[in-house]
């Protein structure tokens, strides 16, 4: 089916999250955030814009875009950031370095643990949080948790270095307890640490209630400046507390599942989380029996999927608990050497990742279920309707044939096969005129489909299958042609021809000796016309191919020392006459076969 940029422009929603472009080849050459994927995408395709000559040229090699729908911005930045340096895309110039978000390190491998700033996720046994869109932010997040809970900030090996030197600065000024001294025992000391952790996690309204009275006091007591100091410290616990639940708190791979269902049809997303960073995501839709509940159709995908996966990771997260979790986990891990967990989160960062490719799935399921009936409608449908107006009891298989000559030079002609509605590329067929001479479309029609279906009587590969109709290019003398072969051949096949009016565009169908007149507006007439445009694009490319192939025949035959394969060679190498035409000597003398007589001759041909 193809990508419709135009349609699928329209089923944007107006929500935070990251899209991502491809070209032709399905490489992604940009991933871009946006508070609004429906503004912001739709943007890149807005001819008034002024968007900057590498977008203008980014632009023009888009065929198709994705995108994934997170919670918030600073979510998406998170994400956008991730699929950037996974992927490379070649329009991110400006992303591109190796910038990381910070992330908040606690040293809990140390007797004395320290809050520290960090740019990485080390294997170091330190507890990590984050990562944070706010550097600023995270380093107030610090200061308040060392004021607040006394956490030393030296970088003493401790107890090791304890009673060796004075207390510091932060001791006197009463925001450490000054374990260096030994003033604090490690139980006491840990405690504090405790509460740091238990802030990171996400309890975060004990420490806002507090702060909130500090600063209510110190606004009664007229001290404005100091509760200026505690509102700015709020606002920077609350930025933190937009923990990214795009990203994991450890390195560990995990796999997220979740599905979508409206009863008939049903979608599973799966999100790929990569050493703690979300690095893609995938949909795959499932035909859903009776009775089945989203637990079966998570259960079914987990088998077929893992089943022919070349990689399993080392955790399974799932949006519904199922009744073989215990047999898949223990398959998985037998096929990946070791434990695979499969677990159903039910709170925190991990359950609303779950619930974000729930989101996705639905949107998915929404969006596709719509565009299937769209595309039955241009396609299944629009067969249908054609053979209504023919009085047909069903149409499956449609020929269309036409022919394309310059002045009966080099005289071909095309056959274009659809399938409920759709081109069938593989049955295409060229014929190269070879009975008549000089510009007669009727007589080189009659050969073209006397020599179609004496291959398909002979049950020629390709030729085998006959059409439920066959649609000619004009009118009645187009028509009567074709019903004189089949009656030649003892055929039975209805004919109908795409007749077309003064301004060269289709206006109705030529059938049974009257004209039916058709509703422009309606699918059937649209599918006429794509069958009308195909065949005459096909034959009109195969004639200018072999226009093209006869200049260079007779061009590069004309030069002595030149013959098929020496012309192929030259060919091969330049691709263009014209890069012959320009190429010296030297250039001529780099493709094989060709001697310097040769490279000479040549050159003194076009010169």
């Amino acid at each position: 089916m193809a990508f419709d940029i135009q349609e699928e422009l329209k089923k944007l929603p107006g929500k935070p999250g990251v899209y991502l472009m491809h070209d032709a080849d399905d490489t992604i050459i940009y991933v871009g955030k946006a508070i609004s994927l429906k503004n912001r995408v739709r943007q890149y395709f807005q001819t008034s814009r002024n968007k900057g000559p590498k977008i203008e040229r980014m632009v023009t090699h888009i065929a198709r875009f994705e995108y994934i729908v997170t919670d918030s911005e600073l979510e998406a930045l998170v994400l956008e950031c991730n699929l950037i340096k996974e992927h490379r895309p070649k329009y991110n110039t400006m992303l591109k370095d190796d910038k990381a978000y910070p992330y908040i390190k606690v040293t809990v491998n140390e007797d004395f643990p320290r809050i520290l700033f960090s740019h990485q996720m080390k294997k170091d046994k330190a507890k990590y949080f984050g990562p944070y869109t706010s550097a600023g932010a995270v380093k107030d997040t610090i200061e308040l948790l060392r004021k607040l809970y006394d956490i030393r900030s030296c970088n003493k090996s401790l107890p090791k270095e304890i009673g060796k030197d004075r207390p510091c600065l932060y001791y006197h000024i009463h925001q450490c307890k000054a374990p260096c001294q030994g003033y604090i025992s490690e139980i006491e000391y840990r405690k504090n640490v405790d509460s740091v952790l238990e802030f990171l996690n996400g309890n975060y309204d004990k420490i806002l209630k507090q702060l909130t009275a500090q600063m209510n006091d110190c606004a009664e007591k007229l001290e404005y400046e100091e509760a200026a100091r505690f509102r700015d410290l709020i606002q920077s616990v609350k930025q933190v507390a937009q923990k990214q639940k795009i990203t994991a708190d450890d390195e560990t791979d995990r796999d997220v599942v979740a599905c979508a269902s409206d009863g008939t049809d049903a979608v599973v997303q799966i999100f790929y989380i990569r050493s703690g960073k979300l690095l893609g995501r995938d949909h795959f839709h499932m035909s859903v029996a009776e009775g089945d509940t989203r637990s079966d159709i998570i259960s079914g995908f987990l088998k077929q999927y893992y089943g022919g996966t070349p990689y399993i990771p080392n955790v399974v997260m799932l949006q519904e608990e199922i009744e073989d979790a215990q047999i898949i986990s223990e398959w998985l891990g037998s096929m990946k050497k070791r434990k695979v967990s499969v677990v159903t989160p039910k709170k925190g960062t991990k359950e609303k990742l779950v619930e974000l490719a729930y989101k996705n799935a639905q949107m998915v399921l929404l969006q596709d279920t719509e565009k299937i009936k769209r595309e039955e409608q241009r396609t299944v449908g629009a067969m249908q309707e054609i053979a209504d107006w023919l009085s047909l009891p069903h149409l499956v298989r449609a020929e269309a044939y036409d022919i394309s000559n310059t002045s009966g030079i080099e005289s071909v002609g095309s056959m274009v096969v659809f399938e409920n509605g759709r081109p069938k590329k593989n049955d295409y067929r060229k014929f190269k005129i070879k009975t008549v001479k000089g510009p007669d479309d009727y007589k080189s029609m009659r050969e073209v489909l006397t020599r179609r279906f004496l291959r398909g009587k002979e049950q020629s590969e390709g030729f085998a299958v006959y059409p439920d109709i066959i649609m000619m290019d004009g009118g009645r003398g187009q028509v009567n042609i074709a019903l004189e072969v089949l009656k030649e051949l003892d055929l039975h096949i209805p004919v109908c021809g795409m007749v077309k009016d003064d301004n060269h565009r289709t206006r109705g169908l030529y059938y049974n000796n009257i004209e039916i007149p058709i509703d422009r507006n309606s699918e059937g007439f649209k599918l006429i016309t794509r069958i009308q445009d195909e065949a005459h694009r096909f034959a009109i490319t195969y004639h200018r191919s072999l226009r093209s192939k006869a200049q260079v025949h007779s061009v590069l035959d004309g030069i002595d020392g030149i013959g098929p394969a020496r012309r192929k060679a030259l060919m091969k190498h330049f691709l263009d006459i014209e890069k012959i035409r320009t190429a010296p000597v030297e250039e001529l003398m780099k493709v094989d076969g060709i001697t310097e007589k040769v490279a000479e001759n040549i050159y003194a041909f076009f010169h």
